[in-house]
């Protein structure tokens, strides 16, 4: 019996912080891309959510987003709210916004993308979803709330791109865990889209 096609929001924004704290955070065999942590956000038939957060890397060839931490609605206390053109996702860790702008685009950071890496208890990569659809560009606000002082920015009304950036500090090792990461503070958020589509379920 087929399941039907799960019918998804999809949210996406990204921001500059520290690469060399990036690099201090990851895992032996995964080599930081650019000085980027993004933000994934999903609404699914309008109840569910899911968050993903991620860093572009670079591993056994290949070149995706390697996931630091993922959370479900149903587990993790997460909930939505809309208002007109606003969605304002909330959970005990973090607040964000998406507004959409009404302006369509491409995303150039997609164009590495194959896939992402996920390495917890049962490691795998998933090769990266095709989605034919438009996305929307949004101006977008963000805070974490794992402890005070963590990382919070607001978009600039405009996609900026970044390169990877020379070694410059070296840190201490550290867990790769969305604590550790949401505390990196945002240079500047560099853009968000929204896209809108259907999921086949495999």
């Amino acid at each position: 019996m087929n399941n039907p096609p799960v019918s998804v929001e999809q949210f996406v924004m990204a921001y500059e912080a520290e690469q060399d704290r990036i690099r201090a955070m990851l895992p032996d065999g995964y080599t930081s891309l650019r000085p980027v942590l993004r933000i994934n956000s999903e609404i699914r038939n309008d109840r569910v959510l899911y968050l993903e957060f991620n860093t572009p890397v670079e591993a056994d060839g290949r070149r995706g987003w390697l996931n630091i931490a993922n959370w479900k609605s149903i587990n993790d206390n997460i909930r939505y709210t809309r208002e007109e053109r606003k969605v304002t996702i909330t959970a005990p860790f973090l607040e964000l916004s998406y507004t959409g702008t009404g302006i369509e685009g491409g995303c150039p950071a997609e164009k590495d993308n194959e896939g992402c890496y996920y390495i917890g208890g049962d490691p795998e990569f998933r090769p990266a979803e095709t989605i034919d659809q438009r996305k929307e560009f949004c101006d977008c606000e963000f805070t974490w709330k794992f402890h005070e002082g963590d990382a919070h920015g607001s978009s600039e009304g405009k996609t900026i791109a970044v390169c990877c950036m020379p070694v410059s500090n070296e840190y201490k090792k550290i867990s790769m865990t969305a604590e550790n990461a949401a505390s990196i503070p945002c240079v500047r958020v560099l853009g968000a889209y929204i896209v809108r589509f259907h999921r086949i379920p495999v």
